[in-house]
């Protein structure tokens, strides 16, 4: 990687958010890490993450502040009551890319407009679950001033292996509700289809042979059969986005 990286702080080291500090690290970005539970965060400090005691004090020490964390009410805990919102440096950019649904990043922005209008706000959830994340190959639908895209390419190239810049804040989100929405209904074709398979007297097995490799059959659906024949039905993502039709944030 090219050039100095600022310092990013990750806040919220989940599924996800671990995945994504973990990318971070191995590309040489300078990594603060801080999560409710610190016991989540023993294994980055092993890989060179600077664990801070605080939210406050890691967004206090970074330049670019990422959160991932499980909903709407979680992000502005982090913001106002962790107090991480007020720590930022002036100029300092906040990386939003928890899944929060079209209000929530209306809220976040309100909030920043706020409080805190000489921080720059970035719009950016990810497609792509635990492994994708700790592989650096999620799907970044980012959104937001143009200004700040200079300086978060090197962690977007980071932590995915594409990221598609779709406008104002808040048209990142709206396009995670339609992608989700995707993934909900083809997730719904599989199970559909597998459990019709087995009515019919039908072994999954039999299924991915007959399909795999042809054009109905993507590297995405393939995985989810392969879970499905290994009876590995252990959630990897947890749905909390919820679509409304304001347009986007100017």
């Amino acid at each position: 990687m090219a050039g100095t990286q600022e310092p990013v702080a990750v806040l919220g080291i989940g599924a996800m958010g671990h995945g994504m500090a973990t990318s971070a690290l191995r590309a040489g970005i300078p990594t603060i890490v801080w999560n409710r539970e610190p016991g989540a965060t023993q294994d980055l400090a092993g890989l060179g993450a600077d664990v801070a005691q605080t939210a406050a004090d890691a967004a206090r020490r970074a330049a670019i502040v990422v959160t991932m964390v499980t909903d709407t009410d979680a992000v502005l805990s982090i913001a106002r009551d962790q107090g991480m919102l007020a720590a930022l440096p002036p100029g300092a950019i906040w990386v939003q890319m928890s899944t929060i649904g079209v209000a929530g990043i209306e809220r976040v922005a309100a909030l920043v407009d706020a409080e805190r209008p000489d921080v720059m706000l970035l719009d950016a959830p990810v497609s792509g679950s635990k492994d994708p994340a700790a592989q650096g190959q999620l799907t970044i639908f980012a959104s937001g001033p143009d200004v700040a895209r200079s300086r978060v390419t090197p962690l977007f190239d980071a932590l995915g292996q594409r990221t598609v810049w779709v406008g104002a804040v808040g048209t990142g989100t709206r396009l995670k509700v339609v992608n989700n929405t995707w993934l909900a209904f083809t997730s719904e074709a599989i199970a559909t289809s597998v459990a019709l398979a087995r009515r019919l007297g039908l072994e999954t097995e039999t299924v991915i042979d007959a399909l795999g490799g042809g054009p109905l059959v993507s590297p995405w659906h393939a995985a989810k059969l392969q879970r499905i024949v290994k009876g590995d039905f252990f959630p990897t993502v947890r749905v909390v986005a919820r679509a409304q039709g304001r347009p986007p944030r100017a």
